[in-house]
């Protein structure tokens, strides 16, 4: 059971539904057909104060909780779920530099990255390695008071618009097991041999630019290898994936409530044989089917949300949470499209239902 919203948590909650029914919802069909980066409402969130939503006050961020960063991350994909994956990278990035870097990484990154200044991104995947972190072959070869790194990145969010990346590099190609050689470094454009390649494009999670990242033999200062330690990097972004994990599940029940929330709306206008068709019973299960997702999606992203609160370790809690709800946002989608009948495939059905057509689920950030 969810514990009652505090004052501040129900303010919070208005603020955001007001900025998404006032300036989301009008322009995102547009945006999401045309594939466009929302770069006015950026500047919006920045003004919310969203990209320093978990950041710490004193570097300062809004110093919020998990469980209130998600019902801020479900109010915002209820409206387009593209705003959340541009945060979620970013705050995957602040929560690794917050946790894990030195003093003078905290200072000198995340006040800007709480102002939404410097946005940043995760660098992990590699064209031939996924979530095999292992695996992966960009390396990181120390010289003097740099390190020289090269290698390929895939699926990279904020890739283009981002400026900077926490990007896991090999800096022990001996070590066993290889986890133990990954080191976590926080890489800034501008550097030479550094190249933003192509876009990569997508069924569905548009809007929200996906990029390939090319290092060759790219300068990196010492002074921002994550922490000051090598071998460190596995731990810490595994870490920093459990708030990643916990987005996406927010983001998943954003998108299964809008889709429910316009299910109903449609059921109740829709007339077939005399009377709406939301008195029929035949529709009446598939709401009550769609209800139960939401709330049991809810349930366990806030049961991650909790645990990460209380210093836990949530990567079990997160990990299910991420994987029931992004499922049951793709089941709930595609039923509200069913209950649209024939006008649920079309392009004018409310984009909540449109989830049904792309994937909704994200294994990228």
């Amino acid at each position: 059971m969810l514990k009652p919203l505090t004052d501040e948590q129900r303010q919070i909650v208005a603020t955001i539904r007001a900025f998404v029914e006032k300036d989301v919802l009008p322009v995102v069909t547009r945006l999401e057909h045309e594939d466009r980066y929302p770069h006015d409402l950026v500047e919006q969130m920045k003004g919310l104060g969203l990209f320093g939503a978990v950041i710490p006050e004193a570097y300062g961020g809004l110093g919020l909780d998990y469980g209130t960063y998600a019902l801020i991350i479900e109010e915002l994909a209820r409206g387009w779920m593209s705003l959340a994956g541009i945060i979620n990278s970013h705050l995957i990035m602040a929560h690794c530099v917050a946790s894990f870097g030195t003093e003078e990484q905290r200072r000198r990154l995340l006040p800007p990255m709480a102002r939404g200044d410097l946005r940043g991104g995760l660098a992990l995947t590699e064209p031939h390695a996924g979530s095999d972190l292992q695996a992966i072959r960009t390396t990181a070869v120390r010289h003097g008071e740099e390190y020289l790194l090269t290698g390929t990145k895939m699926f990279v969010t904020n890739g283009r618009y981002g400026r900077a990346f926490a990007l896991l590099a090999r800096t022990d190609p001996a070590a066993e097991p290889p986890y133990r050689g990954l080191s976590l470094f926080i890489v800034e454009k501008g550097h030479p041999g550094f190249q933003v390649g192509r876009d990569i494009g997508k069924l569905g999670y548009k809007g929200v630019e996906t990029v390939e990242l090319v290092l060759e033999a790219v300068p990196v200062p010492a002074a921002n290898l994550v922490g000051g330690v090598e071998g460190r990097g596995f731990q810490q972004v595994m870490a920093g994936l459990e708030v990643g994990r916990l987005n996406i599940a927010a983001r998943a029940v954003g998108v299964a409530r809008a889709a429910f929330e316009e299910a109903i709306r449609y059921a109740q206008l829709r007339h077939a044989f005399g009377r709406p068709i939301a008195e029929h019973q035949a529709i009446q299960l598939k709401l009550a089917d769609m209800a139960t997702r939401v709330e049991a999606a809810r349930l366990l992203t806030h049961q991650a949300a909790e645990a990460k609160d209380r210093g836990a370790r949530a990567d079990l809690e997160a990990g299910m949470a991420k994987l029931f709800a992004s499922e049951a946002a793709q089941e709930v989608a595609l039923e509200a499209m069913r209950i649209h009948g024939g006008y649920g495939y079309t392009t004018g059905t409310p984009r909540s239902c449109s989830s049904a057509r792309g994937p909704t689920r994200s294994s990228a950030c």
